[in-house]
């Protein structure tokens, strides 16, 4: 894509705000690098990534690749020998189980995201590194006693000798001989050695090793020479300590080594993943939709190019949403350019950078604040030359920066390509300008480029009208309030308000006369016709939306009417089933009533003709009990939905059971927002509901849990006791999950006391689960703060 086209358009700035999504440093690298691409496979895979990841962050507001590190640089260090500290290999790990967590989500909804699933699928597993780490490295960053036997023994018999080293010292520190020439009576280390604070006269009466001076000279710090040999044998375990760490990290760091490619390769998975959850986290921000994206015909003759642009509801990414006038723009097939008119700072130059803008967005992957009806041609090129591009350095003016850059333009340009020209052929004459304007269009047109153009010239409002493939376009101004609407009209040209506003600025009437009098009648003619036609439009877009309001009523109370015969059925059904649970107990009672009487009649010397009454009687009861309750046909009673099915209305899907709101209808099939989840299906499954609203569906995130048929209780008790915090923390999750969704009011934790570090995280962990609406540490006959007592929300 043209680099200037690209900061015309302010496309850095998107990336910008897509990288502040990202949650991992590779992806934030790699977002503000991305380029709009021109391979219809690539766009159209990267959109649907952008659907299925907002889909899943909407339904799983958890979902991210917390915990992964860019292992890039850990991976060199290894591979070129380098020993990798603790919380280097910790973080190698923390990235193996981000990843591990990813693949464990994505496996629980198989076939829901297949973009999502396929691309953590290339995610390996482990490979044996995390559970290596762990063994070896504790959760603050230091080897582990157990990380081998050596080791174990070596930190055993420094313990002793440490031990065995304090003792001694201490009984020297206490000789009276020594305690009169100390500084301090404290033991103190000087290179790695123990040593006591002498006075400085001190070290001819107390034979031993000055390792060190204080800064002022006045204290000496001297190893006793009877300890010289203690000293020595603790430092040899040190070294040896020391040592045998090194070979642990070395060992790991080579493990580290030979899984290279495949730690650089899980980088590269993980950024595409977060890259995704970007793109969804940004589309839910922006209110943006998914685009359908169309590749130009392959056979292209002379003319209109075969490009597809149809924007509605369209709104600049980059400003407030709350201030932002929502633009239509809709090429027909006949039209592939198009001249907007009106006056300044009415937004025709935010119209031109909103087209602009979300061709790019679309192209890279990202949805756009438009209609999900939206259209877009896969562009091969965008060309833009917006705003004052005089250049001091070149001593060019204004103009001439224009005609260079459209000069370049020119040179670069084909029939796949959208150009924008802002404010073109001013600068300079008038005359000149709107002369020099229509031979570019007319050059742009005749090779069958798109091109969207503002103008202030005149002459190009006939060109259009008068020219095959383009159409005039307008932004319109309140005269009443002097202030532009902002509201784009395609077919109409803009009109000169140059007269009026300064009528209503108070300018003498006499030179408002006077000028109008130095005016081509014909111009005034042509601006009295375009008044009437908007007045025209706007009176037939507000007898329209009254009729279209009126038929909503009228919808309205035919709803109301279909739900009160269901709610009439509903309510002849539970009266039926009542009745029916009465004859039950009646039959119940009955029944036993005839074990009574058939056991009396037994002692009877011919009860066959008696019995045999009561039990046909009984037969018929039971007989009729077991009938179905008789439904009225719901079709008769609910009138047939009024109306087409239109996009923006609030409809019931039959199938589902549940109401959503039309994004976009494609001949029978419809696009539905139901709750936080988009759906299709086709017109037969609908049918209008009562709250009609011509709204956009708002997302907001939430939870949602899918509760299975049949789920096996977990107990109420989970004992955490002896594992890794990390261990414990995902033994902790499933646990929770089943026990909720197995409908346990709640469940004990157990922790333990130990340093509180498996408390701390378990607790942080229930403080912010959805599930959960209270948790407090167990009672004394509980474990007492050893454990935390669970309750589920209802």
């Amino acid at each position: 894509m043209d680099k200037k086209t690209l900061s015309t358009l302010e496309y850095h700035t998107i990336l910008a705000a897509l990288a502040d999504q990202c949650q991992f440093n590779p992806a934030r690298e790699r977002a503000v690098q991305l380029q709009p691409l021109t391979d219809l496979d690539q766009v159209r895979a990267l959109q649907q990534e952008t659907a299925e990841a907002l889909s899943l962050i909407t339904l799983h507001p958890g979902t991210t690749v917390g915990g992964a590190r860019d292992l890039r640089p850990i991976v060199e260090d290894a591979v070129r020998g380098i020993i990798l500290e603790p919380s280097r290999l910790l973080q190698v790990k923390g990235t193996l189980v981000a990843a591990r967590n990813l693949q464990r989500l994505m496996s629980k909804e198989t076939g829901v995201y297949p973009k999502l699933e396929g691309l953590s699928s290339q995610l390996p597993d482990s490979m044996g590194l995390v559970s290596l780490i762990s063994k070896v490295i504790s959760e603050q960053e230091e080897v582990l006693d157990t990380a081998s036997q050596k080791l174990s023994q070596i930190r055993r018999d420094l313990k002793v000798q440490h031990s065995r080293l304090k003792k001694r010292m201490n009984q020297i520190l206490k000789k009276p001989e020594v305690a009169k020439h100390l500084q301090e009576s404290i033991i103190t280390q000087r290179n790695g050695r123990y040593v006591l604070p002498l006075k400085v006269d001190a070290k001819v009466h107390i034979p031993g090793i000055v390792h060190d001076q204080s800064t002022s000279g006045a204290t000496i710090y001297v190893e006793p020479q009877a300890m010289v040999e203690v000293n020595n044998r603790y430092r040899k375990l040190e070294l040896d300590e020391r040592d045998e760490v090194r070979r642990i990290l070395l060992d790991l760091t080579q493990k580290v080594g030979e899984q290279a490619e495949v730690l650089r390769e899980l980088v590269e998975t993980l950024t595409a993943l977060d890259l995704a959850f970007a793109r969804g986290r940004y589309a839910a921000v922006i209110k943006a939709f998914h685009p359908t994206i169309h590749p130009f015909p392959k056979k292209m003759g002379e003319g209109h190019p075969g490009v597809i642009l149809r924007l509605f509801g369209a709104r600049h990414p980059l400003l407030d949403p709350s201030d932002v006038v929502p633009i239509d723009i809709a090429l027909d097939s006949e039209t592939y350019a198009l001249i907007i008119t009106g006056p300044n700072t009415g937004g025709k130059t935010v119209t031109l950078k909103t087209v602009g803008l979300l061709v790019l967005m679309a192209q890279t992957g990202l949805h756009i604040p438009a209609s999900a009806a939206s259209e877009l041609s896969l562009f091969s090129n965008v060309f833009a030359d917006i705003g004052d591009e005089q250049s001091i350095e070149q001593s060019l003016s204004t103009f001439s920066g224009h005609i260079t850059n459209i000069i370049g333009i020119l040179e670069n340009v084909d029939r796949r390509s959208l150009v924008i020209l802002d404010e073109l052929g001013a600068g300079t004459d008038p005359q000149e300008g709107a002369a020099l304007a229509r031979s570019l269009m007319s050059n742009l047109l005749e090779r069958g480029i798109t091109t969207l153009v503002t103008t202030h010239h005149p002459d190009l409002k006939v060109y259009a009208h008068a020219t095959p493939g383009v159409i005039n376009a307008s932004v319109e101004f309140d005269l009443k309030s002097l202030r532009p609407t902002f509201h784009l009209t395609v077919g109409l040209p803009g009109r000169s308000n140059a007269l009026a506003i300064a009528s209503r600025l108070g300018l003498p009437e006499q030179i408002i006369n006077t000028a109008r009098g130095t005016l081509d009648p014909a111009d005034l003619i042509a601006d009295d016709l375009l008044d009437d036609i908007h007045r025209q439009r706007k009176l037939a877009e507000e007898s329209r939306g009254a009729a279209d309001r009126a038929q909503e009523e009228a919808e309205g109370l035919r709803r109301q009417l279909a739900d009160r015969l269901v709610e009439i059925e509903d309510e002849r059904q539970e009266a039926l089933e009542k009745a029916r649970g009465e004859a039950r107990n009646s039959l119940q009672i009955l029944q036993e009533e005839i074990k009574e009487i058939k056991s009396e009649l037994d002692k009877e010397e011919d009860p066959g003709e008696k019995i045999e009454i009561l039990s046909e009687k009984t037969d018929l009861l039971e007989e009729e009990l077991s009938l179905p309750v008789p439904r009225r046909k719901q079709a008769a009673a609910i009138p047939l939905p009024l109306g087409p099915i239109q996009e923006g209305d609030r409809i019931y899907i039959r199938s589902l059971g549940k109401k959503g709101v039309v994004l976009s209808v494609d001949g029978e099939g419809v696009e539905l927002q139901v709750g936080i989840i988009r759906v299709r299906t086709q017109k037969a499954d609908l049918e209008h509901t009562l709250d009609q609203e011509k709204t956009e569906p708002e997302i907001e995130p939430q939870s949602i849990v899918r509760t299975p048929k049949d789920t096996t209780s977990p107990g109420i008790e989970l004992d955490l006791r002896g594992q890794a915090v990390d261990e414990a923390l995902e033994n902790l999750g499933y646990y929770l999950d089943k026990a909720f969704l197995a409908g346990l009011p709640w469940v004990r934790i157990i922790h333990g006391m130990g340093k509180g570090r498996l408390r701390s995280a378990v607790r942080q962990i229930l403080k912010n689960h959805p599930q959960i609406t209270a948790y407090e540490p167990g009672k004394d006959n509980e474990g007492g703060d050893g454990v935390t007592v669970v309750s589920f929300m209802e």
